[in-house]
């Protein structure tokens, strides 16, 4: 069995298609774990090229640095393309009562549409079917959190030793830019990756 490779081209010519065709397109089973595995390979690249101190090493890190980016901007787009297809055939299925053709979705997106389509069939029957039965809806509150106590993320400070400039993180959160001499607070896996990359040091006590 051939190993699915990923590359930035055939990532973009995936987004292309998601982006051009009114279907959802088929993906491998295992396109999310491939990604992963994809993205894990370019950092090691990085943190590799961030120990060579050379132009040519320089040029590299930055293409690196730049293409990284760009594809974590094509996940987010791609994700969101799929998303936005993966709603309407839920509202579909729900408005109409007609089972829809799912077999293009992965595993998680199969669960996220069942759940979708779960609501918004729960919410018609409880509001359009009863006002149309002359009854007022019947809408079940769910606990709300308290909005005073926020949950806290845990973060870990580094200092900046040499300037980082705007960039997108794993969570597709734009960060940056930093200057150098600076400490920051960020997520431990993007810290870790700043450091790796002798942009920052770990901040001693």
């Amino acid at each position: 069995m051939s190993e699915v490779l990923i590359t930035y081209e055939n990532l973009y010519e995936v987004l292309r298609s998601e982006k051009y065709r009114t279907e959802l397109q088929k993906l491998d089973h295992t396109f999310y774990q491939d990604v992963i595995r994809y993205l894990n390979e370019k950092e090691a690249i990085l943190a590799s090229q961030s120990k060579k101190d050379s132009i040519f090493a320089s040029k590299e890190l930055e293409k690196t640095q730049i293409q990284l980016k760009n594809v974590r901007k094509i996940l987010k787009e791609l994700y969101e393309k799929r998303e936005s297809k993966i709603i309407q055939a839920a509202l579909f299925a729900s408005r109409s009562n007609m089972a829809q053709d799912t077999s293009m979705m992965l595993q998680e997106e199969l669960s996220f549409y069942t759940e979708l389509n779960k609501t918004f069939s729960t919410y018609k029957g409880n509001i359009l079917i009863k006002l149309l039965q002359n009854q007022l809806p019947t809408i079940q509150k769910q606990e709300q959190k308290d909005l005073k106590t926020p949950d806290k993320t845990d973060t870990i400070a580094i200092q900046v030793v040499k300037s980082i400039p705007e960039f997108v993180g794993p969570d597709m959160k734009n960060y940056g830019p930093f200057e150098v001499g600076e400490t920051i607070h960020l997520d431990p896996k993007i810290a870790s990756i700043l450091v790796r990359s002798k942009q920052a040091e770990n901040e001693t006590s």
